[in-house]
């Protein structure tokens, strides 16, 4: 391996992780025999992440900081990282230690193979099974189900990817679940390699179940825009065709429930709900996803970040 490789880590009030984490980095990184940088990223910690951060890097000149303004949240934190990332190969895992750097060297070799990008399979996660592994398996199902990309595990951190290919996607929301998937869909080769998932040692986990419903709507909105975006009357026509056939049996049951039980039609409150909240449903979803539109053409057509940074360190 003979490209720069570049490591982004985006970390969140993890200042007992770092450390640990990149001393382990750099001796894999060394290990590579290529030029190698890494670039940190505090997206608004509240604890000493930034002291831990300014020391790796007074230790190691390859290490690069990236402060934002806030908390932003992860997709945005590895969109600056990767931004201002110059290797050919891009590397992104977590910052709490449970990616292991040692198969890092297994990432590489699969991406020489040929791929466009090498995701990671926590195939034995030694996280709580209710609160984490759960919601998880069944956000993989769902993404699996909607984009037919046969992933295991879309939400691992720890991936490979060929700058060009990463560096050509935007990114929104918790949208870097879903690189995968908008990789495939850019016509991208993407592979996917069993590592290993160690315990949390330090810290608190981030993850909590209200990310699984942000998961759920970044999945309908690259749906709706890999499918529709530029045919959204087939979308929101398929749902007026569903929504008329509704009307029609409902109207047909009425009928039916007039002349069988003598039940007056207009008075029928079952009915009118029913109809109201099919209606009241397709009218959110299509407002949400018309707000989606409009937070996008506001962000690509200033070429706006979804971040602010308050302070970089290592860059030229």
């Amino acid at each position: 391996m003979e490209d720069k490789i570049s490591v982004v880590i985006p970390v969140l009030d993890e200042a007992e992780s770092i450390c640990p984490l990149v001393d382990e980095l750099m001796a894999v990184l060394e290990g590579t025999g290529s030029e190698y940088e890494v670039i940190i990223v505090d997206d608004g910690s509240r604890d000493q992440s930034w002291e831990a951060i300014k020391s790796c890097r007074a230790r190691y000149s390859s290490v690069r900081a990236i402060r934002l303004g806030r908390n932003f949240g992860q997709t945005a934190a590895l969109s600056a990282g990767i931004s201002r990332a110059g290797g050919k190969i891009i590397i992104t895992l977590d910052g709490d230690g449970q990616n292991d750097p040692s198969d890092i060297p297994r990432l590489l070799s699969k991406l020489e193979e040929g791929f466009d990008m090498v995701s990671g399979w926590r195939k034995a996660r030694k996280d709580p099974y209710f609160s984490r592994q759960l919601p998880s398996r069944m956000a993989n199902w769902l993404i699996r189900i909607l984009t037919g990309v046969n992933l295991r595990d879309f939400g691992c951190s720890l991936k490979a990817y060929r700058a060009e290919l990463i560096k050509g996607l935007r990114l929104y929301g918790e949208m870097h679940r879903m690189i995968p998937a908008l990789a495939c869909w850019s016509g991208a080769s993407v592979a996917e390699l069993e590592v290993n998932h160690r315990p949390r040692i330090a810290g608190n986990s981030k993850y909590n179940l209200g990310r699984f419903f942000s998961v759920f709507f970044d999945l309908i909105a690259i749906k709706f825009f890999a499918a529709y975006f530029s045919r959204p009357l087939h979308l929101f026509g398929l749902a007026g065709f569903v929504l008329l056939v509704l009307s029609m049996a409902s109207f047909i049951a009425t009928i039916l429930m007039k002349i069988f039980q003598h039940m007056n039609m207009t008075g029928n409150p079952l009915l009118m709900l029913g109809v109201l909240l099919m209606i009241i449903s397709v009218q959110a979803v299509a407002l949400g996803l018309l707000g989606e539109i409009s937070i996008r053409i506001y962000y690509e057509a200033q070429n706006k970040p979804t971040y602010t940074i308050k302070e970089e360190l290592g860059f030229n």
